[in-house]
């Protein structure tokens, strides 16, 4: 059986080499443990003719090497019996061949049942998710990041001082976030069209794997819809926190600090909604996809054409969000106001009291 193993191995592209080994079991394995040979196996022919093996190896390292060997012979085990039995070997390959099958969401409507979404459309929603909930998270983080980082910069530099002098620190925190938020969104959008345009010429050579499943074609307009307004509203949240928690810094070393808590509650809403991307009708789902924080991907992760939810579900989040960065953008800017004014250490939530006194002085 050793010719035909091998055969099969060098057809399949195994990654590891057979070799016939003149010698007893024992020395085999003395082979094995100086290390010689990864591993050894010991093949006889039961009384009708099919194989059973013994896998011989010094450590647990090498169970990939076993379970190909193993399922090799399973496979040689299944053509010797059906030779033997007489049966053609098409009607095997047959039997075991995938039947058909295809996943479709269905929804009732005038009294009626339809197909809604086919499993080619479910997969090129999945990759709309996919691609919008990495874009969010790293925008967020990045860009968030940067805005605190920048408000700290002037205050070290005493740049603020001036800055204040010519406008109003209201003007300058929404300023900033939109400023940086049009830088974000230009860098996000030229790698979209670059990479649109890069999977448009070669669409012929991208096909299976990665690009199969995760396709982006019959995707309705409202998806993308949903997308941009989700993105927005998340990105506006998170940045007038970063802005409102970067006004209480005066030094670049502690805006990690301050920024820890945003940081934490976007990995959170990732992590909902990674693990909603196979379970989206699951409780933390849909709870989620009503709180602020986690909304923006969580709603969107439901409503990316995964699922179709009523449109007053949408649009309750969807208030909710703008009802929570109205209320954040006026409380940042009564924090930023003070806040810009702050000098010294600050690594703690509660100089917001002190931020908010300063802003009712000045």
């Amino acid at each position: 059986m050793y010719q035909q193993l091998e055969a099969r191995l060098t057809a399949g592209d195994a990654n590891f080499d057979i070799q016939r080994f003149d010698g007893s079991l024992d020395e085999a394995k003395e082979a094995v443990l100086d290390e010689s040979y990864v591993s050894a196996i010991e093949i006889t022919e039961s009384a009708d003719g099919l194989p059973s093996a013994v896998y011989h190896s010094a450590d647990y390292s090498t169970q990939s090497i076993e379970m190909r060997l193993q399922n090799e012979l399973q496979q040689m085990k299944v053509e010797i019996a059906t030779n033997q039995s007489g049966i053609d070997p098409a009607i095997i390959a047959s039997i075991y061949e995938p039947i058909p099958f295809e996943n479709k969401l269905i929804a009732s409507g005038d009294g009626e049942t339809s197909d809604v979404k086919t499993e080619e459309e479910l997969s090129g929603a999945r990759g709309l998710v996919y691609v919008i909930l990495f874009l969010l998270y790293f925008t967020v983080i990045a860009y968030g990041n940067m805005i605190a980082m920048d408000i700290a910069n002037e205050k070290t530099s005493r740049v603020m001082e001036i800055l204040i002098s010519s406008s109003s620190p209201v003007s300058q925190m929404f300023a900033k976030i939109l400023g940086i938020g049009l830088v974000g969104l230009t860098q996000i959008l030229a790698f979209l069209v670059v990479g649109y345009l890069v999977i448009v010429q070669k669409q012929d050579e991208l096909v299976g794997g990665f690009f199969e499943f995760f396709g982006l074609s019959d995707i309705s307009p409202s998806t993308f819809v949903y997308a941009v307004v989700f993105f927005l509203l998340g990105y506006f949240l998170y940045a007038t926190l970063a802005a409102m928690l970067g006004s209480l810094v005066s030094r670049t070393e502690d805006v990690q600090q301050l920024m820890m808590p945003v940081t934490l509650l976007i990995v959170a809403a990732f992590m909902i909604t990674m693990f909603g991307l196979n379970m989206p009708e699951s409780t933390i789902v849909v709870v989620s996809s009503y709180i602020p924080f986690f909304s923006p991907l969580s709603m969107f992760l439901r409503v990316g054409g995964l699922l179709d939810i009523p449109f007053w579900e949408i649009g309750l989040s969807i208030l909710i969000l703008i009802a929570t960065i109205i209320l954040f953008a006026v409380v940042g800017a009564r924090v930023y106001r003070g806040g810009v004014l702050m000098y010294g250490t600050s690594t703690s939530l509660k100089d917001f009291k002190k931020a908010l006194q300063l802003s009712k002085k000045e």
